[in-house]
C-alpha cells in the first residue's frame, strides 16, 4: 500500500472513529464517513466493501498493534530485555490497550460491540493460546483444552472491560499480575 492509500485509509478510520463517538453504529452512513474523511464514494469502496468491513478492518488494525509480539523499547514501556514470559507479554498488551483505549471505548459503545469482542477474542486466542496452553500443561487440570482456553479468553476480555470501567487506574504490570493470579498461573 502506498503512502497516499495509507493516508486515505487513516482518514476513513479517523472519520469512522469520530462518528462512533457521536452516534450509534447502525445510524452511521457511508455518506457521513466519506464527507468527514473528505473523500469520494468510489474511494471508500476501493478500500472497503461495506461499513461492516470497515469495522472489521478497524478492529484488525487495532489488534495488530495491541497484540504485537515484539517486546521492543517503546515510549510508554520497555520490555526489550524481557525473556518474553507470560507476565511481560500480557503487561505489554495492556500498555497497547491503554494507548488505544479511546478507540476501544468507541467500538464497545456501539451496537456492533459483540462483533468487536469476537474479533478481540480471536486475536487474543491466536497470540496467547500457545503460551498460556503451555503454562496450563505444566499443571494438572482435568478439563478439556477448548473449555480452558474459552475461560482464559473470557477472563482476559472481562479484565480489560473492568480496567476500562475503572478508568485505567491500575498499572499494566499490576493488571497482568491480577490476570495471571486469577488464572492460577502466577
Amino acid at each position: 500500500m502506498d503512502r497516499r492509500q495509507m493516508k486515505t485509509r487513516e482518514a476513513i478510520f479517523d472519520a469512522f472513529s469520530a462518528l462512533l463517538s457521536q452516534k450509534n453504529y447502525n445510524k452511521i452512513t457511508v455518506g457521513e464517513i466519506i464527507d468527514l474523511a473528505n473523500i469520494g464514494r468510489s474511494t471508500f469502496y476501493a478500500h472497503f466493501e461495506t461499513k461492516d468491513h470497515l469495522l472489521q478492518e478497524l478492529c484488525r488494525t487495532l489488534f495488530e498493534h495491541v497484540f504485537s509480539d515484539a517486546l521492543d523499547h517503546e515510549l510508554t514501556h520497555d520490555f526489550s530485555l524481557s525473556n518474553s514470559n507470560a507476565h511481560d507479554l500480557i503487561a505489554h498488551t495492556f500498555y497497547h490497550l491503554r494507548e488505544d483505549h479511546q478507540n476501544i471505548l468507541r467500538i464497545l459503545n456501539c451496537e456492533s460491540s459483540g462483533t468487536f469482542l469476537n474479533f478481540f477474542k480471536e486475536d487474543f486466542t491466536q497470540h496467547f493460546s500457545p503460551l498460556l496452553s503451555q503454562l496450563f500443561l505444566e499443571k494438572t487440570i482435568a478439563v478439556p483444552k477448548d473449555f480452558l482456553m474459552e475461560h482464559v479468553n473470557a477472563t482476559f476480555i472481562h479484565t480489560v472491560l473492568w480496567w476500562i470501567r475503572e478508568d485505567l487506574k491500575t498499572s499494566p504490570e499490576t493488571l497482568a499480575d491480577y490476570y495471571l493470579k486469577v488464572l492460577g498461573i502466577a
